[in-house]
């Protein structure tokens, strides 16, 4: 059994904080989003595929800051280029630099529906922003969406503090369910601006999900004959599935998409590009503007990322990479016995307990992320992980070393 971890400094710090800050950490960071207790509170440092704690602990980071580490922490040529920039000319002016036509031609390359682009900071940012170019685009207010968008108004989870008027024209549905977007559409279609999907399906604490054969193909064609725009959010699954995105990938174009997280390898930016004829309401009926948006660290950060993606092949061995580990993962949960399934396999892999009458599920749960992340993994466990390219077959065998024992305590409980 490994022992649990020293975690002084960690909940010192978490005291400290509650004192000054509401819930000391923002949102999924908080302490009950992981195994209370068990879990570091506070990160001091990270290099490659690893993170370490303000104890000393040290993690094979699988969940890489929630996505953005796409190629590994401290990247010296990333951060180099953006150190050039910050010496050399700055990057927080009252007009734009040019570095941002270099980074919206590059995008424009890159990604299928990409005819024009905007940048901004966040994903919240970058979906509440597509929504509004569609709305004035088509002279409609509803909305139809599948997937996590944000913590803006129209789509944050929790609605307290939330008028109703801000978010009762958004309507659900399930992912991979066509039917329920068609019962949607033939009742709102319209009145309907946009629907908005995650290509690929990740629900918070549930199996990741990729389409099924003519899923995504299916909600475009019911986009178009209501003359809704579809917007993909590619928040997580852009320049991962493929530098072109989950679009590119399915082989399946939006209207307009967002992009964020492993755009910029950790930098804070995200865009929404999408085709011109719909994009141009940016340019003179909808206003966007923040003091932030046109900062230049963050374009360089994310040419440089790109650059290095495409030169040097990173999601090939990045795929290589979660594939191996997710061979060794499934043929691991086989053997256990263990009610478990592994799922996003091999860019985002999630282990997940199904549910059960007992409710044994979550029991379960709790105990296998304990011994996960005593054994020096860092997971979440209610949301999928990330391969990173600076991950080292030391790293993979460690987090599979880890998951095998983890199952194996969880063996006494059955």
């Amino acid at each position: 059994m490994a022992e649990k971890l020293k975690l002084i400094k960690s909940n010192q710090l978490y005291d400290e904080a509650l004192e000054v800050i509401p819930g000391a950490i923002l949102g999924i960071r908080r302490p009950y989003n992981f195994v209370p207790g068990e879990y570091p509170i506070f990160f001091e440092k990270a290099e490659g595929g690893r993170v370490t704690d303000v104890d000393g602990n040290e993690y094979v980071d699988m969940l890489c800051a929630y996505g953005p580490i796409i190629i590994g922490h401290k990247e010296k040529e990333i951060d180099d280029a953006v150190i050039e920039k910050i010496q050399n000319d700055g990057f927080c002016f009252s007009l734009t630099q040019p570095i941002q036509n270099k980074l919206a031609e590059k995008l424009i390359e890159l990604i299928p529906s990409a005819e024009q682009c905007l940048f901004l900071k966040t994903g919240s940012d970058a979906t509440s922003t597509a929504i509004r170019i569609a709305r004035a685009y088509t002279n409609r207010i509803k909305v139809a969406r599948c997937g996590y968008h944000g913590w803006h108004d129209w789509c944050v989870e929790v609605k307290e503090g939330v008028p109703q008027k801000l978010w009762e024209d958004v309507h659900g549905f399930h992912y991979n369910k066509l039917d329920e977007l068609e019962a949607l559409m033939k009742e709102h279609g319209a009145e309907m601006a946009a629907i908005i999907i995650t290509p690929v399906g990740h629900p918070l604490a549930f199996p990741v999900e990729e389409p099924k054969p003519g899923f995504l193909e299916g909600v475009k064609k019911i986009a178009e004959k209501y003359g809704t725009v579809l917007i993909f959010d590619e928040i997580r699954s852009g320049f991962r599935f493929s530098l072109g995105g989950a679009q590119e990938y399915y082989g399946v174009t939006p209207h307009l998409s967002v992009f964020g997280k492993a755009m910029a390898n950790g930098y804070p930016i995200s865009a929404v590009v999408g085709k011109k004829e719909i994009m141009e309401v940016a340019k003179d009926r909808v206003f966007i503007s923040s003091t932030f948006f046109p900062n230049s660290l963050e374009q360089v950060a994310a040419l440089k990322t790109i650059e290095i993606m495409e030169r040097d092949d990173i999601l090939g061995q990045i795929r290589k990479k979660g594939t191996d580990f997710c061979n060794k993962i499934v043929k691991i949960i086989e053997e256990s016995g263990i009610p478990c399934e592994l799922s996003g396999a091999p860019l985002m892999p999630f282990i997940s307990f199904p549910k059960d009458e007992k409710k044994l599920y979550k029991k379960l749960r709790v105990e296998f992320y304990t011994q996960v992340i005593r054994r020096g993994v860092f997971l979440q466990p209610y949301h999928h992980g990330y391969i990173a390219h600076r991950h080292t077959e030391k790293d993979i065998e460690q987090a599979a070393n880890a998951i095998k024992e983890a199952l194996d305590v969880l063996k006494e409980m059955m």
